[in-house]
């Protein structure tokens, strides 16, 4: 059975969750629902025990975030901080639930494997972002261990390379500390197991978000996805 400590958070959520739903669907046909995806996402943080503070200016429009991708905390804090939209995995849209919410808060879903597939996805990433979207990718293609990056693959940056109008990209790193390790979840374990023991700790988990000065423009997509990668393992070479 699951820690009541861990219950206790998972009604919190489910309580807000349900409060947000009314919420969202009260004020759509008024046109303001899209506030609530970025409100629910700060706030689920904080229910299920997340801390987030943040250094660097985040840009706020026309931006390709790129992170490094520890846990699905990552998507509270950084949806929290940003009130970007994400790029994930189209297996994601078919979740029970998590699918629906993704989609009601503009994720991007991408095949990841199909090389035929790319090009178009890049052109749906380039076309949100030259209407001021903000995007967060994660381009390590799955979460980390937490002990460090898996390399950062380049195909999506695509979108970006040459950068249409303003539009920048500029690497976040997210950082957990020494908790990083404790906390990840691998793409190949079970998400459940991981929520359990992630909302059984003691405490709140602090994680710090750097936003880090964007990146110069280029058409060269690789040297970008070396150059995001390199600043972001900088910024987490302290606490490593």
């Amino acid at each position: 059975m699951p820690p009541i400590r861990a219950l206790a958070r998972m009604a919190h959520g489910i309580i807000f969750l349900l409060f947000c739903l009314a919420g969202y669907g009260l004020t759509r046909p008024f046109g303001l629902h899209h506030i609530w995806p970025r409100f629910f996402l700060r706030h689920l943080g904080r229910a299920m025990g997340l801390r987030v503070s943040a250094s660097g200016q985040p840009v706020p429009r026309g931006v390709l975030h790129v992170a490094n991708h520890v846990s699905w905390l990552d998507i509270l804090a950084l949806g929290g901080a940003t009130g970007a939209v994400f790029v994930s995995k189209d297996d994601v849209d078919g979740w029970p639930l998590v699918g629906w919410l993704a989609r009601v808060g503009g994720t991007i879903f991408i095949d990841r494997e199909s090389r035929r597939a790319a090009r178009g996805q890049a052109d749906r990433i380039g076309e949100a972002l030259s209407r001021g979207q903000p995007i967060v990718l994660f381009p390590e293609g799955t979460t980390n261990d937490g002990r460090g990056l898996f390399p950062f693959r380049p195909a999506l940056f695509a979108s970006v390379a040459p950068a249409p109008g303003n539009v920048v990209v500029q690497p976040v790193a997210v950082d957990y500390g020494a908790a990083a390790a404790d906390i990840s979840w691998s793409g190949d374990d079970a998400l459940g197991p991981n929520v359990i023991k992630v909302l059984a700790r003691r405490g709140g988990l602090k994680v710090h978000l750097h936003f880090l000065p964007p990146l110069a423009p280029s058409v060269d997509r690789k040297a970008m996805a070396a150059e995001a990668q390199a600043a972001i393992e900088r910024a987490l070479a302290p606490s490593a």
